[in-house]
């Protein structure tokens, strides 16, 4: 002191007072340093919080990175194998909602399915194929918007017994406005109704189109009225892995398409002895014909030409008239029925008997000549002139009206009750 400049004092003091100023201020400046760090990073008070930015503040301690509550089930279990083709395959969310499903095969081909209103269930609508891979991926959603998935693998059954549809027409064809889709299965079916679900038939223009059994072995389809001329019909037949009767599986999965041609419906009057052929709503010609004798009468009712043969064998014994006949050279023949109704050419009978007299075994007989090579003739002008599908109505027989499942004459049955 005694006039001693401070300063001199402070470079003086070379001992503890100067460590103990710097260690001061560095311990200053640190402290200075963790505060600018700690409100940089949200770093925690002693309570817990850091200015209000603690996980407390953003959302009641909640982490947008916590996984999903959500649970995905799928039916089969991951790697399953011979599962049945329907009834098992399910898809379920717990704690959440599904908002994707997709199955698919090997190929790519994807199951058709539906998620439920709630969201809570997926099942599929139609059934599985025989045989093959299915991968299954479903997605569900939590109450916060969390996504939860899960993929699976199975395989189908392989069946032991099988059964086929063969259909008619052929695909390509071009029909009259008569033919129905007639399918005849292999083996008889017990369950009608999964089998017609996995056939549809669809027409342009559209038309409603509805099936009918005939027994448990034939499937028919036709709209309530002809078919309108240039209609284009296809029928999808995904019979693959429809248990058709326990333990028989279908094995047939197809497309086929066919076209209705000009409208041509042929009117046969047994009484008048006459044939009136109408195309397009007009009669383009009248021929003399020979019904069934008394004794052998023709049959009433709509009837389809099922068959074409420019010259056929027919013999009596094969449709209950024993030895009566049996031609082997029946020129311009189509059927008419599985009984054997036929309007053929009749080579064999008078001119004279055409327009006059009913003499045949029940058949529609049309004035011909042997071998079918007489173009000239009313029999090959009309078989030259009939398309498989046409039809051909018989009216004022003395018998009884066809029945609809004796060929592809379902018209001879109502509406009300075809669709029943």
């Amino acid at each position: 002191m005694n006039g001693q400049p401070i300063s001199g004092a402070s470079v003086g003091a070379t001992g503890r007072r100067g460590r103990r100023g710097g260690v001061r201020l560095q311990a200053l400046a640190a402290g200075a340093l963790l505060l600018v760090l700690t409100a940089c990073g949200g770093g925690e008070t002693a309570n817990g919080g850091a200015g209000g930015q603690g996980p407390a503040a953003q959302g009641g301690g909640k982490q947008d990175n916590a996984a999903s509550q959500a649970v995905v089930t799928i039916l089969p279990k991951d790697g399953a194998d011979a599962v049945a083709t329907s009834g098992v395959l399910k898809v379920s969310a717990a704690q959440g909602k599904l908002t994707t499903v997709t199955v698919a095969d090997s190929k790519g081909t994807a199951v058709e399915g539906r998620i439920a209103a709630d969201g809570s269930s997926w099942t599929p609508t139609a059934h599985l194929a025989a045989a093959t891979q299915y991968k299954v991926h479903a997605i569900a959603k939590d109450a916060d918007g969390r996504e939860s998935a899960k993929d699976t693998t199975f395989t189908t059954l392989v069946p032991k017994n099988t059964f086929i549809g063969q259909y008619t027409p052929e695909d390509g064809s071009t029909v009259g406005v008569g033919m129905p889709v007639s399918i005849n299965f292999t083996r008889g079916i017990t369950d009608p109704e999964a089998v017609e679900e996995a056939i549809k038939v669809t027409a342009v223009p559209s038309v409603p189109i509805e099936g009918h059994w005939f027994g448990n072995d034939r499937l028919d389809f036709r709209p309530e009225n002809y078919w309108a001329a240039g209609t284009k019909v296809t029928v999808h037949l995904n019979l693959d892995g429809v248990e058709g009767r326990p333990g028989v599986y279908g094995k047939q999965k197809k497309t086929i398409s066919f076209t209705i041609g000009r409208r041509q419906v042929s009117t046969v009057d047994a009484s008048a002895k006459t044939m009136k052929v109408e195309r397009d709503g007009k009669i383009i010609k009248t021929i003399p014909i020979t019904a069934g004798a008394p004794s052998t009468t023709t049959y009433n009712g709509q009837m389809v030409i099922s068959e074409k043969y420019k010259v056929t064998r027919m013999n009596g014994a094969t449709v209950g008239f024993g030895g009566e006949y049996d031609i082997k050279d029946v020129p311009h023949a189509m059927r008419l029925s599985t009984s054997g109704t036929f309007v053929h050419g009749n080579y064999w009978a008078g001119a004279g008997t055409f327009g006059s007299s009913n003499v045949s075994h029940g058949c529609v007989g049309l004035q011909d000549a042997r071998g079918a090579g007489d173009s000239s003739m009313p029999a090959a002008w009309f078989y030259d002139r009939s398309i498989i599908g046409d039809v051909v109505v018989v009216k004022n027989s003395k018998d009884k009206e066809i029945q609809p499942e004796n060929g592809l004459n379902g018209w001879n049955m109502d509406w009300s009750e075809w669709i029943k």
